[in-house]
């Protein structure tokens, strides 16, 4: 069987040289079904490799659970890499950033405070080890040494930029090793000195991150590293969106030189990404570097390859540079046609807070909970107690990650957002019942504030005074269906927050653009399986529905509204609209 392994300035496939060409494509972040035509167009770009991370919390949404099945099926996915006579890189972090919820570590593991993160902490490491073993076990069988497409697996995820702890990495390592990987080790990290010293390990192979001055980037690498190949294990050829901020493009031209430029060094190459996916349902991560900034649900990131599959100018430029230095097989792909383009108008509206048991029994807490604490730590939910203060007063909490909207007797008092470091309200009166419909829009991904708690944190209190028995109903997933009856249409602007449905019928069978103009605020299902969340903030307007999604014989869209939506039809557009870029 063949070996890959690390020569003095090549990396060697059975004793020759071997250059990497990959690109990023997150299994997580595809509809399983889509996964070969992803890999498949992967290929015909001239790439050889794919790389993917593992996501730990995906894998892992409880101690003890693991789900390899669906769309985490990690071995189904590098079977069909080998299958396109591909390669594999394999990320399994455990930490991996990815802009993915909490950077992808489990929120139940870090809610002990006395759990280190990402470093050699025996609670930590004993949570790792177990979860390497898990993936491991699917991997190791699937190197190329026993005829499988593994050929790299790292250690961590760009290291030197979050600490320095050698302990912990050698205890990865070693890990590594003993489940059986025998396939070169390697880390990734930003192209400067500290981060490059920091993260690196000696015995394992060091590689860079970097968008652009390819030159000087592979310089700095190789100060750390004087022998061995040259690797951007991830060649930033675009970026990801916050919401209220602007759609990010790179250059098509800019971003061909400098893969020309890499590829000219002799340099192998990772492109981040080749094709980013969705961050579907409740999975997009955050950051915080003094101000709180969500990730959209769209993981587009102005790949070669867009959300939806399809190759963009980016795609045919990289193809281009590639072919100067390698063969490329076959022919590109035909452009894709327009989505079907239709509407329905969206109806039966039912309430929340009008009808809150439609969603989850309430469960009662004393004090007031955070989301964490909550079984099943949703990621919205409804909190309601009994107030009375006959005159002025100000409703306080603790912290609010990341936005709460504050009703009393069903009607809205105000919201309060975590980026805007609102915490309190002022009531003229408060008698009657409150509510707080409490949102999580992503836990943060990079930094010190991995693992940090979700929702109302440190309590409440109403003119001083701590408030307590509460009410508590998860909210993060639509109510047993309203049956078979056809919906009615709503007919004019709906006040959140409120669930509304649609049937519809696609004119073929296609993947599907949902505009969101005319919305507000919140969360859509299609057939059951979530899309994630839309906001007219944007930049994004439009929703990914996977064709996979759909089923024959007709579809049903239920859409949380959690703000007002002025136009209630669902309404399904040619093509991603993504938001305003710089230019």
């Amino acid at each position: 069987m063949p070996e890959f392994s690390i020569g003095e300035h090549d990396f060697l496939l059975d004793g020759r040289p071997f250059r990497v060409l990959s690109g990023a494509l997150h299994y997580f972040r595809v509809h399983p079904d889509q996964w070969a035509d992803r890999i498949d167009k992967a290929r015909r770009m001239g790439l050889n490799t794919v790389e993917t991370y593992v996501a730990w919390n995906a894998h892992a949404p409880g101690p003890g659970a693991f789900d390899l099945t669906g769309g985490l099926d990690l071995g189904r996915f590098l079977r069909l890499v080998a299958e396109a006579g591909m390669y594999a890189i394999v990320r399994p972090g455990p930490y991996i950033c990815a802009e993915w919820d909490n950077g992808g570590l489990p929120a139940w593991l870090l809610r002990d405070p006395a759990v280190g993160v990402r470093r050699a902490e025996p609670r930590y490491l004993a949570a790792v080890r177990d979860y390497l073993d898990r993936v491991y076990s699917v991997v190791a069988p699937l190197q190329v040494r026993h005829g499988g497409p593994v050929i790299l697996v790292q250690v961590e995820n760009e290291y030197g930029a979050f600490g320095s702890d050698k302990t912990y990495l050698e205890a990865l390592a070693e890990h590594a090793r003993a489940a059986g990987i025998t396939v070169p080790l390697t880390t990734v990290d930003q192209a400067v000195d500290g981060m490059l010293a920091a993260g690196g390990l000696d015995g394992l192979h060091r590689t860079a991150s970097f968008g652009s001055r390819a030159a000087e980037r592979l310089a700095a690498l190789r100060r750390h590293q004087p022998t061995g190949p040259l690797m951007c294990a991830e060649f930033w050829v675009g970026w990801f969106d916050h919401w209220g901020a602007h759609h990010h493009t790179t250059p098509v031209a800019e971003a061909a030189a400098e893969l020309d430029a890499l590829l000219a060094a002799g340099a192998s190459v990772n492109v981040y990404v080749f094709h980013g996916g969705t961050n579907f349902g409740f999975t997009s991560g955050a950051n915080d570097k003094g101000v709180y900034q969500p990730t959209v649900t769209s993981y587009d990131y102005d790949a070669p390859l867009d959300e939806a599959g399809r190759p963009t100018a980016k795609y045919h430029a990289f193809r281009e540079v590639i072919a100067r230095y390698h063969d490329v097989p076959g022919e590109p792909p035909p452009p894709a046609p327009p989505a079907p383009a239709f509407g329905v108008p969206l109806g039966d509206a039912v309430p929340l807070l009008d009808a809150p048991g439609r969603w989850s029994a309430g469960v009662r807490h004393d004090a007031l909970p955070s989301l964490d604490e909550v079984a099943g730590a949703p990621r919205l939910a409804l909190f309601t107690t009994r107030v009375d203060v006959d005159g002025p007063a100000v409703l306080c909490f603790g912290e609010v990650r990341d936005h709460a909207s504050v009703f009393l007797d069903g009607q809205p008092v105000g919201t309060l957002r975590r980026e805007h470091r609102q915490r309190a309200l002022g009531l003229r009166r408060a008698v009657g019942e409150l509510a707080v419909l409490v949102e999580d829009h992503g836990r943060v991904n990079y930094g010190p504030r991995l693992g940090e708690p979700k929702g109302l944190v440190g309590g409440a209190t109403l003119g001083g005074v701590a408030l307590t028995g509460w009410e508590v109903r998860p909210v993060d997933a639509p109510p047993a269906p309203w049956g078979d009856a056809e919906p009615v249409p709503a007919g004019g602007p709906v006040a959140g927050p409120v669930l509304l449905r649609a049937r519809f019928s696609p004119p073929e069978p296609a993947d599907l653009h949902l505009d969101t103009r005319g919305w507000g605020r919140g969360v859509v299902w299609v057939n059951g399986f979530c899309l994630g969340r839309y906001w007219s903030r944007g930049p994004q307007r439009t929703l990914y529905v996977p064709g996979p999604v759909l089923r024959a014989g007709g579809d049903e869209i239920a859409v949380l509204e959690l703000d007002a939506m002025t136009d209630p039809t669902a309404r399904f557009v040619p093509g991603p609209l993504l938001g305003h870029t710089e230019a």
